[in-house]
């Protein structure tokens, strides 16, 4: 499930410092093949004493503090034109999708609903918005609606969670996960597998079948892998790669650490993610093709969920 849901109640921590994490926070060119990351991401952090949403540049410098709410607030996803947004906040009491300024500024309510709603994410062409919510079960469905929070469609109606719906690069269908409970499982997790769906809910189809919670999968802005996160057979988080169809499964980042929410850079060639342990998590990038690690935060506190800017 998402990572910042679990861990709320861990806002007193106490820094972290292991060989395995040692690393420049800062890239260095090396080949060609290993260029400099550049642009802005988005990500979740407790520096403060409660989930803010900061943005920083892709060498973990110019933090900003973008919500300030004494309010939780999770999770963003930047609209195609990078002028907005996008999060989830409890401010009103439940959690409610929200839209604000690339700077933070001008919070709109656009779910104002009394159920939970979650994460939001828009799609390509910027005219809509796919979201869960608990409205209509207790187990959350997906749902789309314009981006003023008019024109809300119901597109999962069945008995499972579901969660991190994303679209595909064409706007044609989305990415989610599925809970789907084993015969044999007595735990809570279950085991979450990743589908695609058209936009209007037709045409499911399970991308793969593998053990354990797998979750937040994301398109290569090319459109030929998808990045999500799971457990290996020792039950250790990792980001891992596949081909569009399901195909070609790999261990991207490989260690010792719990890795989770990845996100691609503009020109697929990094991917931000979540890294470390129940004592302290930071935003790291590797480099899809060399495998080169850079840790971007070092904070004593939880900084997780890294989002990148589009390309302006």
């Amino acid at each position: 499930m998402d990572r910042h849901l679990i861990s709320i109640s861990l806002f007193v921590l106490i820094a972290f410092c292991n060989q395995a994490c040692k690393t420049t926070s800062k890239a260095i060119s090396i080949n060609d093949n290993d260029t400099v990351p550049v642009g802005v991401l988005t990500f979740l952090t407790t520096r403060d004493g409660n989930f803010e949403i900061y943005s920083m540049t892709a060498d973990g410098q110019n933090v900003t503090n973008l919500t300030n709410n004494k309010a939780l607030d999770f999770w963003s996803s930047w609209s195609p034109d990078g002028k907005y947004i996008l999060f989830y906040s409890n401010r009103d009491g439940n959690n409610e999708i929200y839209r604000m300024d690339a700077d933070g500024k001008n919070p709109i309510n656009l779910s104002n609903h009394p159920s939970n709603d979650y994460l939001p994410t828009w799609s390509p062409d910027g005219k809509k918005i796919a979201f869960t919510s608990d409205r209509d079960h207790k187990s959350r469905e997906i749902y789309t609606m314009n981006i003023d929070g008019s024109g809300i469609i119901r597109i999962t109606t069945n008995e499972f969670f579901e969660e991190v719906p994303t679209w595909t690069i064409d706007g044609s269908k989305i990415l989610f996960t599925r809970q789907i409970k084993e015969p044999d499982d007595t735990s809570h997790a279950a085991n979450g597998e990743i589908f695609i769906m058209d936009i209007d809910g037709k045409n499911e189809k399970q991308l793969i079948f593998k053990k354990g919670f797998d979750s937040g999968a994301k398109f290569s802005p090319d459109g030929k892998k998808i990045a999500f996160y799971g457990p290996t057979e020792d039950k250790n988080f990792e980001i891992f790669l596949m081909n569009s169809d399901g195909s070609n499964i790999i261990n991207l980042t490989n260690d010792i650490l719990e890795d989770y929410s990845p996100s691609w850079s503009p020109d697929g060639k990094w991917i931000a993610y979540s890294s470390g342990t129940s004592i302290q998590y930071d935003v790291w990038l590797i480099n899809v093709e060399t495998r080169k690690k850079i840790r971007l935060t070092t904070e004593p506190k939880r900084n997780e969920t890294p989002v990148w800017r589009p390309n302006l």
